[in-house]
């Protein structure tokens, strides 16, 4: 039986390296525990959220440390420019309905107001009124559903017009990472994937895959796979995905999806994963038309209260998980 009372020792410090196994294993233990997993400890197999968001801003990693020293939740923000969104948000069971959720809010809300983020979200149960009503609580409103999708990779030709960020020399890779930053700026103001391009290949977690129309870039997808990833073994997970608006988006978009799927093919991988809202539907449909199919669905809140660009005209992959 879980104990309902507050732990009136309880901290929030950042998380530290040292603390990353226990992290790990609250994360894994509180998502099996709440969605009825009969090893608990077992989810997401040998894929990994907490070390890989860690390394990628150790500031925005977020540890609820009970009075006798242990580790009972974390939280992580991302910033993608004027994009930000946080998660996973994890308490240990044994400590759920005691407020170290709450406790958990404050730090990324200020990592938000110091980056400057103007539109901040997350993803959660779209079931869980507990859920739901926590982030509704510091401003965060619940929008369209993100359908997390999947489809087998398939024997395909392979497909032409793509190239990968690692085979950019060093010294060159700026003027990539300028033009991934200008193909965003026109989808949302300010959004920047900078940090995630980077933190992929710094931590050697997968491979951000490059498509061409006319000469110039037209679409680009930041992509896990492997044990200890996003992704885990066996999938390829395209975390974000974009192609440049206008006229050629749709045919551009469907370019990525091939190229990605081209990729985990050469890499003998069996499945390509991908988040979608529900509000982009053009983009949502062009998923469903190459044999994706929903996995897991859940909601995503948004602060403030607008789209973003999870709407209509905006060919864009994530799901803020």
């Amino acid at each position: 039986m879980r104990n309902s009372e507050p732990d009136p020792h309880l901290s929030v410090r950042p998380l530290l390296e040292e603390d990353l196994p226990a992290a790990d294993h609250v994360m894994r233990l509180a998502f099996g525990t709440f969605l009825g997993l009969p090893e608990p400890a077992s989810f997401m197999g040998d894929a990994n959220y907490v070390r890989t968001r860690w390394l990628a801003d150790p500031d925005a990693a977020f540890a609820a440390v009970a009075g006798n020293g242990e580790i009972v939740g974390s939280n992580f923000a991302t910033n993608w420019g004027s994009v930000g969104f946080f998660g996973p948000l994890t308490v240990r069971p044994d400590y759920w309905d005691r407020g170290v959720g709450r406790r958990l809010m404050p730090p990324v809300l200020d990592c938000f107001a110091r980056w400057r983020t103007r539109h901040a979200g997350l993803f959660t149960f779209a079931s869980s009124p507990k859920h739901v009503g926590l982030y509704q609580s510091f401003g965060f409103w619940p929008r369209q559903l993100t359908a997390i999708l999947s489809k087998p990779v398939g024997k395909e030709e392979a497909a032409s017009g793509w190239s990968r960020f690692s085979a950019i020399a060093k010294g060159d890779r700026e003027a990539t990472l300028a033009a991934c930053r200008t193909l965003t700026d026109a989808i949302y103001e300010g959004l920047d994937l900078r940090r995630e391009i980077e933190a992929t290949a710094a931590q050697d977690l997968g491979e951000t895959v490059l498509v061409e129309n006319g000469g110039r870039l037209a679409g680009f997808g930041v992509c896990h796979f492997g044990p200890g990833t996003e992704a885990g073994s066996g999938t390829c997970y395209v975390k974000f995905g974009a192609a440049r608006p206008g006229p050629d988006a749709e045919r551009d978009f469907g370019t990525l999806l091939s190229a990605c799927e081209a990729m985990g093919r050469e890499r003998g991988l069996s499945r390509l994963a991908a988040g979608m809202s529900t509000g982009r539907v053009e983009a949502y449909r062009a998923m469903l038309a190459k044999g994706f199919r929903t996995d897991l669905l859940g909601v995503a809140m948004h602060r403030p209260n607008e789209p973003g660009y999870s709407r209509p005209g905006a060919w864009v992959i994530d799901d803020w998980r």
